[in-house]
């Protein structure tokens, strides 16, 4: 997920430079999303992962 959110932000990136603004914005919005739902899952992943069965 996290490749995901580098993927759109190179995207975004490439199409701020070349003027597509509605382009560079979506997909920045997509890098957001994906980085917040990478960054939950994470935090999810450590508590579950420290208790012992």
């Amino acid at each position: 997920m996290l490749r995901w959110t580098v993927i759109f932000i190179i995207l975004a990136i490439i199409a701020g430079i070349f003027g597509f603004g509605g382009i560079a914005a979506g997909t920045a919005s997509i890098a957001k999303v994906l980085f917040f739902i990478f960054i939950v899952l994470f935090v999810i992943s450590l508590v579950i992962g420290r208790r012992k069965v």
